[in-house]
């Protein structure tokens, strides 16, 4: 049953990297690109009917891990209290920007939203990146000092950063050279995920600049991807063990290297959806490689005192894990129906659909 969950938890979190990853990116796109009123008011259309529900996959992640690995929801929770508490200011943020933009026709007030929107969604990329970053890098679990822990094995506190960014330090901190490394990549990748979903939703005037900026991320990402590997393989121990053992993972990063070669190539595609696509397939690929390389852990640990939390030791009783399929089984078929009733509703271009008018 740790295995399901674990698929599950997974699944969840790929399907809001790639949902709630275009609202970001829209977000960041409005801030550098939308400089008239008809632009800014396709690209909140574009996400209007969806950025909200596209949360509840957070949501629901956050539930599956309560109540299926408990000591890696305590764990996280607590270690991660400071950026998490962040995360939840530029969600609220973000959420006010798009409700309250357009009550009152005065444009201080709606420049004021307009940053709100555009800067929230920039940091929450940048913040999500930063959080992968950590899983991948591993935490202090015990806060172990001079070979002993300080605290419970499997709990850790971070600050925001040391005073050497240094990935390898015994006190680590949320932001080192690594995890920002990780953040540029979240950051550019959520960008053009963004970018594809307005070409896809809209026929701004923005598109064609979109098109060419798009394949100009795409190789920048494509250096932040042989930097970040280059910089994992460094200093972490046997990084790629897994892709070894089992080829078949290697599947993974094949997906990531076709979603990328295809968002180079979105000049050359007549249909709209093409580029969403294939940002959809770089980001799913790309965090199930990520995933797939700490397996069976969910966080590793960089001492070796105290074992890294995995699907094992942070699960919860067997009981437990088998009542909750049936609830989950209810619950994602009505999810799964409604999302599919809400992207039928709203399929086609959207930028006559009123958003925020009032």
């Amino acid at each position: 049953m740790e295995i399901f969950w674990y698929i599950v938890l997974v699944g969840m979190l790929a399907t809001y990297i790639i949902l709630d990853g275009y609202d970001f990116g829209a977000g960041i796109i409005h801030l550098f690109f939308a400089k008239d009123e008809k632009d800014k008011k396709s690209i909140k259309s574009a996400i209007g009917p969806f950025w909200d529900a596209n949360e509840v996959w957070l949501i629901a992640g956050g539930g599956i891990l309560f109540f299926a690995f408990p000591t890696l929801y305590a764990s996280a929770f607590s270690g991660f209290y400071l950026p998490l508490i962040m995360i939840l200011w530029l969600l609220v943020f973000r959420a006010i920007a798009l409700e309250l933009r357009n009550h009152l026709k005065n444009h201080l007030w709606n420049s004021l939203f307009d940053i709100a929107f555009g800067v929230s969604s920039l940091l929450l990329a940048l913040f999500f990146g930063l959080a992968l970053g950590n899983i991948l890098r591993g935490v202090n679990l015990g806060g172990v000092i001079n070979g002993v822990s300080t605290f419970e094995p499997h709990y850790f506190f971070l600050p925001l950063w040391n005073s050497t960014l240094n990935p390898l330090a015994e006190n680590l901190g949320i932001i080192d050279w690594f995890t920002i490394i990780l953040g540029l990549i979240s950051l550019v990748a959520l960008t053009i995920h963004g970018a594809t979903w307005i070409i896809f939703k809209t026929n701004s005037s923005l598109n064609d600049k979109l098109k060419s900026t798009i394949v100009k991320l795409s190789f920048v990402l494509s250096i932040l991807l042989v930097l970040v590997l280059i910089a994992w393989g460094v200093f972490k121990v046997g990084p790629f063990d897994n892709f070894l053992d089992f080829p078949y993972l290697f599947l993974f990063p094949t997906l990531t290297i076709v979603g990328i070669v295809g968002l180079i190539n979105i000049k050359k595609y007549k249909k709209d959806y093409m580029g969403f696509m294939y940002s959809s397939i770089f980001l799913f690929g790309s965090f199930i490689t990520g995933v797939a390389a700490i397996f069976p852990e969910f966080l590793p640990s960089t001492n070796n005192i105290n074992p890294g939390l995995s699907i094992t030791n942070t699960a919860a009783a067997e009981y437990g894990l088998t009542m909750g399929l049936y609830w989950w089984m209810l619950a994602i078929v009505l999810v799964v129906f409604y999302f599919i009733s809400q992207y039928k509703i709203f399929n086609g271009k959207m930028d006559d659909v009123e958003y925020g008018e009032h």
